[in-house]
């Protein structure tokens, strides 16, 4: 019997394991998990793209069977399963996630109920519009080409991508001991970056975010914030908090949270399952009906609330509860020359533009040295027909040996003399030459022009603008996920422009900004316009000027104090009703805002809020307990029981406040007099009241030169606060408004400057805007006159609110 001889060699099966483990892991990370800086694609996603443009698949032309671009793509380029290919086809045909879809598809290709694609058979496709620009140029020698994996094709190592598609669709992927999240962002504003960084190539990341704000995500949603954004452009990783787009609407007394945008990758199926089940298990309360209304036209979760319950308490406990809010993980990690590596956004931006530079450097001289071989065959064209009867002379005497005749008689090129060897005839008319004449100066020109490209890289770089400029306004569009600022976060405000406004609140809630040119200045004794919708008997109970900068602080009949910034209140027009202020500010069922504050951030350090109830009583607590007010809000004052607060005001030290009553007393008195209190605290007896008058008024008299005082019925009159001495708090008080049966009580009353102008406030939502300078001035213990038509009786002057212009 003959011994067989094995080929068997001892090795170590530690480092055997290792190597053969690396090279797994390289593997992974170069050709499959990772995408190229450059284009931005894996893979196998750009051997699909390329794959469609073999076939033929354009977007002009039919659909066509996505198993025939998935059998090439495997056949040629990717022998990794049919699979593999359908699944990265269908996500870029998903408009849910991808920003920018690079396959346009037809038929059933999954949802964001998480609904599987259907069979490749049964589904068609062709390239979207936008893929064509990641193929521009491509046969331009713009890109190196390399062998498929069985070295019977050709293959591009990486697309020209003539627009930014790593950072405008980013990618994700799960490699060996790494992994890649990067996020999407709008086409538009990337590409204003790319042009802003090719303008000024120390850009820094703060100058480039005002460009690329945030990620733009295909689902829409809110980015809770910029901070964390930031962190991920400056060092290639953070967390962006992102929000479903909700808003609670009112019918019937009862509230609804409609959701018409969620987070991104959240299976909207998956999200009503949790909420139904988080109701069931009575960890959310409040919630007495889900139903999705989704259809064609966009996402509509409808959840409505129990009569009793707060729907601002609802929707931040699904936000706490559900994904209606999560967490997207950014890590910007991409392939650069090969190797894997976590980038900033300028990083990002930079290897993209190195990448277009190569590529129009390239397509230059393709076309270039195209124009070069041109011109030299017209060249040869021109002076054959010069000197075409000797020509045609040497080629009827020639056996076949024409070509080297014409080389050496006229010292062709053998390109020029094999060109004029195929010349038509047809060619040899003055028409023709004219023509060629025509395409050598075309040529000479181009050759110039391209050769100047080369030469100066700013003119290559203008090129690269203009064309990134051309895609923009071809694709790009408006942005879909908003930015919010994150809970006590307010450093967004550079954001926006500061300007002027009005703040209204109604008796019932409803709260808006407007533009303070709504209202223009009338005469006394007219009818004024109408300040808002009112339905339901309410009407504008308050009315002030302020700005979108400007912190405002929200006082509850609960003696609770919240805190919202000017700008977060919702802009409407001047005759809309506005939003409840509990969707802004989350305040339990049977608690009720009664005065609004706008805070001047100038003054802050050195002033006091005064608290005035209408019983009386009166608090002074330092400005600076009223930081950091949780979302929740905090004690604001104590009350006795029946007693409710009617004003707050910011005062400095030494200021003087005058009380106004709704009998017409009126109390002045120096701050000094009261000490600090705490918030808990109640307060101390600002002024005695008769037992059927109480407070309805008081205001600053710092550098004020009148007190405007006006009736129920619209009557009213000025008086110089000359007329009125300080006196010692707790008080009777003296007389400052005569009351008539025609007058009323007394309904609010105002200091005022002589340029002031006010705007009385009445039951049926009128408003009539008066200069000060137009009230008669008389002295305290008069009715004054007219000054807004109230009906007789059946409307009545509910709130003035001053408004200062300078």
């Amino acid at each position: 019997m003959t011994e067989r001889k094995l080929n068997i060699k001892p090795a170590d099966l530690k480092r055997e394991m290792e190597s053969a483990y690396l090279d797994y892991s390289m593997s992974v990370i170069v050709s499959r998990a990772l995408p190229d800086v450059r284009d931005g694609l894996k893979p196998v996603h750009r051997r699909i793209i390329y794959g469609m443009q073999q076939q033929g698949l354009f977007p002009d032309r039919k659909y066509s069977k996505s198993a025939r671009l998935v059998g090439e793509v495997m056949g040629k380029y990717h022998p990794h399963g049919d699979s593999a290919i359908y699944d990265a086809v269908v996500r870029l045909a998903q408009d849910f996630n991808m920003r920018y879809p690079l396959v346009d598809g037809q038929g059933n290709f999954g949802s964001i109920d998480g609904d599987g694609a259907a069979a490749p058979r049964y589904t068609e496709l062709r390239m979207d519009k936008l893929a064509l620009e990641m193929l521009r140029d491509i046969n331009k020698d713009t890109v190196d080409f390399q062998d498929n994996y069985d070295g019977e094709e050709q293959e591009p190592v990486v697309l020209p991508s003539r627009f930014p598609n790593l950072i405008v669709n980013g990618s994700s992927g799960i490699a060996v001991g790494m992994a890649t999240n990067m996020a999407p962002h709008n086409l538009g504003e990337t590409i204003d970056a790319l042009i802003a960084t090719i303008d000024n190539p120390n850009i820094t990341i703060e100058e480039l975010m005002k460009y690329i704000k945030a990620p733009d995500f295909p689902t829409g949603g809110n980015i809770m914030g910029l901070e964390e954004v930031k962190n991920a452009y400056t060092t290639g990783r953070g967390k962006v908090r992102l929000r479903a787009e909700a808003r609670i609407e009112e019918s019937k007394g009862r509230f609804k949270i409609i959701v018409t945008e969620i987070p991104y990758q959240v299976n909207k199926s998956n999200l009503i399952k949790k909420i139904a089940d988080l109701v069931k298990q009575k960890k959310i309360e409040g919630i007495s009906d889900l139903r999705d209304e989704s259809d064609r036209k966009g996402m509509r979760i409808v959840i409505e609330t129990k009569r009793d319950a707060n729907p601002n308490i609802v929707l931040n406990n699904l936000y706490k509860y559900t994904q209606m809010q999560t967490t997207f993980g950014i890590i910007n990690l991409a392939l650069v020359n090969g190797v894997p590596k976590v980038l900033t956004l300028k990083q990002l931006i930079d290897h993209y533009l190195v990448h277009q530079e190569i590529v129009v450097r390239r397509r230059t001289q393709f076309d270039l040295n195209k124009a070069k071989a041109r011109i030299h065959i017209v060249e040869g064209l021109l002076k054959a027909i010069d000197n075409i009867d000797e020509i045609i002379h040497i080629i009827r005497t020639s056996y076949d040996d024409a070509l080297e005749k014409l080389m050496e008689r006229f010292g062709f090129s053998e390109i020029q003399a094999q060109a004029i060897l195929d010349m038509r005839l047809k060619r040899l008319q003055g028409l023709e030459k004219e023509k060629l004449q025509n395409e050598f100066d075309e040529l000479s020109a181009l050759i110039e022009k391209l050769t100047e490209i080369l030469n100066n890289r700013h003119m290559l770089l203008e090129i690269i603008k203009d064309e990134l400029s051309e895609i923009r306004t071809k694709y790009a569009d408006d942005r879909r996920t908003k930015i919010l600022r994150d809970d006590g976060d307010f450093e967004d405000m550079e954001l926006l422009e500061e300007e002027d406004m009005f703040i209204t609140i109604t008796n019932k809630g409803y709260i808006k900004r407007i533009s303070t040119d709504a209202y223009k200045v009338q005469h006394r004794g007219g009818r004024g316009v109408n300040a808002m919708g009112m339905k339901d008997g309410d009407f504008i109970k308050d009315m002030f000027a302020t700005t979108t900068h400007q912190d405002l602080l929200f006082f509850t009949n609960k003696g609770k104090v919240y805190s919202l910034k000017a700008y977060e209140v919702p802009e409407a027009s001047r005759t809309a009703r506005g939003s409840n202020i509990i969707n802004l500010i989350q305040i339990d069922a049977d608690e009720n805002v009664t005065q609004v504050l706008a805070l001047d951030k100038e003054k802050e350090n050195d002033q006091f809020i005064i608290f005035i109830t209408k019983k009386g009583k009166v608090k002074k607590t330092s400005l600076s307990l009223y930081e950091n007010i949780r979302k929740t809000g905090i004690i604001a004052i104590k009350f006795d029981e029946g007693d409710e607060l009617i004003d707050v005001k910011l005062v400095e030290k030494n200021e003087e406040v005058i009380i106004v009553t709704k009998k017409g007393m009126s109390l002045q008195f120096n701050v000094d007099q009261l000490r600090d209190l705490s918030r808990n605290a109640i307060g101390v007896k600002a002024i005695t009241l008769n037992k059927d008058d109480e407070v309805i008024s008081f205001d600053l008299v710092k550098d004020n030169e009148f007190l405007a005082v006006i009736s129920e019925n619209g009557y009213g009159k000025k008086t110089e606060l000359s007329n009125y001495t300080t006196q010692n708090r707790g008080g009777k008080g003296i007389r400052t408004y005569k009351i008539a049966k025609k007058t009323g009580d007394v309904a609010c009353a105002k200091a005022l400057k002589k340029d002031d102008e006010i705007l009385l406030i009445s039951k049926q939502a009128e408003v009539i805007r008066i200069k000060a300078e137009g009230i008669s001035t008389l002295s305290r213990n008069t009715s004054g006159v007219l000054l807004k038509n109230t009906d007789k009786g059946e409307d009545a002057i509910v709130a003035v609110a001053k408004y200062f212009e300078e």
